[in-house]
């Protein structure tokens, strides 16, 4: 191979590597909102079910607001739950069709999944949290087509671990910053205690549980992004 070809090899290199890099940082998806001001949003993926009424109790009992990332499966199942989000004032945001990571989607498959909304109906805007938060090279412009906006996370609350309670609310507090997306799950055995324990933090150090779209997110980028994959998947 002559030099040129060499240097033309190495570039699609280097961009192949800076978009699967750019995509597992979440780079120009919605994240975090500002830092001057005393807000976060908590949010839930994967419900609604069984755990859905311990949640929504706990977040009436300290006054606070949370989005929930529904899939389209665990909605058909629990209409009543989805309709007592709603009753409730939460957000009510989609998480998918399937609990499937992007690149294990074809095109036409992924397109469905980011489609589907629970109120596909309704005014926007339309959030989409993908699956793992998981891209593929299509998830941003099927999103773009359907007129989704792809919503990260910047503090894990990593409740499928075997973690208690107090610990892992205190992981989160320790991590949670002014403007933080906290990302739970509406599902574990453990996460309704740990909202508590959680809210609890949160109202001791002046922070105010906000909806999503009132942080407001800002798109992540180059900063936010690499600090999104050093502290990503529970590492």
């Amino acid at each position: 191979m002559r030099g040129w070809g060499w240097v033309a090899l190495a570039g699609l290199g280097t961009l192949l590597a800076a978009e699967v890099g750019g995509r597992a940082a979440g780079w120009g998806a919605l994240g975090p909102g500002g830092r001057d001001r005393p807000r976060v949003a908590i949010t839930f993926d994967d419900g609604p079910g069984e755990r859905t009424p311990e949640l929504l109790a706990v977040l009436a009992r300290h006054a606070a607001p949370a989005t929930f990332f529904v899939t389209a499966p665990a909605a058909e199942r629990g209409p009543r739950h989805l309709a007592a989000l709603r009753a409730a004032g939460h957000g009510l945001e989609a998480h998918g069709r399937w609990h499937v990571h992007a690149l294990l989607l074809p095109p036409w498959r992924e397109w469905a999944q980011v489609r589907w909304h629970p109120r596909a109906g309704e005014p926007g805007p339309h959030l989409y949290r993908p699956p793992y938060g998981g891209h593929g090279p299509l998830t941003r412009l099927l999103a773009h087509l359907a007129r989704r906006e792809v919503a990260l996370w910047d503090v894990e609350g990593r409740d499928w671990t075997d973690g208690d309670a107090a610990s892992l609310a205190a992981g989160v507090l320790a991590r949670v910053r002014p403007g933080s997306v906290i990302l739970l799950h509406d599902g574990p055995a453990v996460t309704p205690a740990l909202l508590d324990d959680l809210l609890v933090g949160l109202a001791v150090r002046g922070l105010q549980p906000v909806l999503l779209p009132d942080l407001p997110p800002r798109r992540i980028g180059w900063r936010e992004g690499w600090r999104r994959l050093a502290a990503s998947y529970g590492r």
